[in-house]
């Protein structure tokens, strides 16, 4: 039987963005987060790298914003990249004011370390070792947990978001919560907020080989679309040029702030070979770096190529990399004596639900930050340690909107109940982890760093069926998180691959053999693909 509950915020997800939401709004509102894993599994703990922030006397907000706007390719929208680079250090402070601990430059020095990376002019990513993630993480959760109004659901999914259009029939569309599934007990509930948002991160899991960690399924982002949202960008997915290559490393990230300290990518004979695909080397823009270790792989029949930081001190490695460095050592590999092998992987989403400067959706009452979002800020392509920087300024953008809005004092209405009466238990799981699995390899093979028309129509008819089963079997059987997950992967899957038909030219992460120059035709679309039209689930 469906249980209810009633708080002033929902928040699907809890990650930086989150988490960042919540505590923003806590003092003043009701807040509910939910994970669907332990309250710490996310993206976010596993970013390494850092966050860019203009802090050096020698760079500068406009470098920012004219390093970001050349990452992403001429598809950035300007307003957004200003708006985010302007409170970068007003974010930090916060983060600081928080106890973040970021790594300065001595032990008694009072400067923050920065370091560079990817498509950066200057130094100016701070971080804390090379495990910024987790210290940011860790830190904001400790006071999520310890804050009296704001309730934490580990192990709790979203099943599909409650708009008044889909469960009330009524001509506006507004979002009024979640269903969801308690994972552990197998029980669904109804989460009812007058607002709603939705900050479950990226969907890099739609790919065989992916640095994000195994929550990272596009919940956030299919639900949306299937609520009504429009999506943007789709076709701009980054894959980090080095991953850990080694069959127990799984999606071990290899920072780039290896790079950003003269770490040079090699080939098996000891050959470096950046310098022939661009004039910034190791510290080119993602896309290109990772386009080129998958040129040499292919050119060569090799698995891997390397990252050598062995002019570096074992001192000076271990100190700025001990993640790294304990992590590689673990599996054999002293990274201060030899190469680390390497590989491209799924890394991040630049696109999303499309949202505007306060992170709203155009569903009225549902909001989305982090990855799941689509703000502009990284166009054709993402540059360094923006990421989690953007998570940071748009959940703060979000949290004054809403709280503009409160006291909430709206009556909500009645919400039909989940209704899984003519669902039957499934007898095995063998066709979602085929279907799973399936899912992930022809989206690797078909849509992967290089595509071209024919493999993405290819992946197009394959995903088609797949769905068809999908469907079939989400109506028919009782649902798990598995399956859950299934279902928001075709979604994502279907809107990958739809955007990147759309996109008849090479431009930033988009790369087609078909169209493999820049169309100046296409140079400021970002046409995004309407929210998608719904009609009522016979699980309803």
């Amino acid at each position: 039987m469906t249980t209810y509950s009633e708080y002033d915020v929902l928040i699907i997800g809890s990650g930086t963005a989150g988490l960042t939401l919540a505590l923003q709004l806590a003092d003043n509102a009701r807040v509910a987060i939910l994970s669907k894993d332990q309250l710490k599994e996310s993206a976010s703990l596993y970013a390494q790298g850092g966050i860019s922030v203009v802090l050096d006397q020698a760079d500068s907000i406009e470098s920012h914003i004219n390093d970001t706007l050349i990452a992403g390719a001429g598809l950035c929208d300007e307003t957004s990249v200003r708006y985010t680079v302007e409170h970068a250090r007003e974010s930090i402070e916060w983060l600081i004011e928080q106890g973040v601990s970021f790594t300065k430059d001595g032990v008694t020095s009072e400067t923050y370390h920065l370091t560079q990376e990817g498509g950066h002019s200057h130094r100016r990513v701070i971080h804390s070792a090379d495990a910024t993630g987790r210290e940011v993480e860790t830190t904001l959760l400790a006071k999520a947990i310890a804050h009296n109004n704001i309730a934490l659901f580990p192990f709790h999914i979203g099943i599909d978001l409650i708009t008044s259009q889909k469960q009330l029939g009524e001509s506006k569309n507004s979002c009024l919560g979640c269903y969801v599934l308690d994972i552990k007990a197998d029980t669904t509930h109804q989460f009812i907020a007058p607002t709603t948002v939705l900050a479950t991160g990226g969907a890099g899991k739609v790919y065989l080989y992916t640095s994000n960690p195994d929550v990272s399924t596009g919940d956030g982002i299919a639900m949306g679309w299937r609520a009504g949202c429009d999506v943007a960008n789709m076709e701009f997915v980054q894959f980090h040029p080095t991953c850990l290559y080694h069959p127990k490393a799984k999606s071990f990230l290899i920072s780039e702030a290896l790079r950003g300290e003269g770490a040079k990518l090699v080939l098996a004979n000891g050959e470096s070979f950046m310098e022939r695909f661009h004039e910034q080397g190791e510290l080119a823009p993602r896309d290109i770096v990772a386009r080129a270790i998958d040129h040499e792989m292919k050119r060569l029949g090799d698995d891997c190529v390397y990252l050598d930081i062995r002019h570096q001190s074992a001192e000076f490695i271990e100190s700025h990399f001990p993640t790294i460095h304990k992590r590689c050592l673990k599996l054999g590999i002293d990274i201060t004596k030899e190469p680390i092998p390497v590989v491209p992987a799924a890394h991040y989403t630049c696109g999303g639900l499309v949202v505007n400067q306060q992170g709203q959706t155009q569903v009225e009452g549902l909001y989305a930050v982090g990855e799941t979002a689509h703000t502009g800020l990284h166009g054709a392509n993402r540059m360094a340690s923006n990421s989690l920087l953007e998570c940071l300024v748009y959940a703060r953008s979000a949290a004054l909107h809403i709280q503009s809005l409160l006291p909430f004092n709206t009556l909500l209405p009645a919400i039909p109940d989940w209704d899984a009466s003519r669902a039957r238990p499934a007898k095995e799981a063998i066709a979602i982890s085929h279907n799973w699995d399936e899912l992930r390899r022809f989206m690797w093979d078909y849509v992967g760093i290089v595509r071209n028309d024919d493999r993405l129509k290819r992946a197009e008819r394959r995903l088609a069926l797949l769905q068809q089963e999908i469907d079939e079997y989400y109506h028919q059987h009782h649902i798990t998180s598995d399956l859950l997950e299934l279902r928001n992967l075709a979604d994502v899957a279907e809107l990958i691959i739809l955007s990147a038909l759309k996109r008849r030219e090479s431009r930033g992460l988009h790369y087609t053999l078909d169209y493999p120059e820049a169309n100046t035709d296409q140079a400021a679309e970002n046409t995004p693909i309407a929210g998608k039209s719904w009609e009522l689930d016979s699980t309803l």
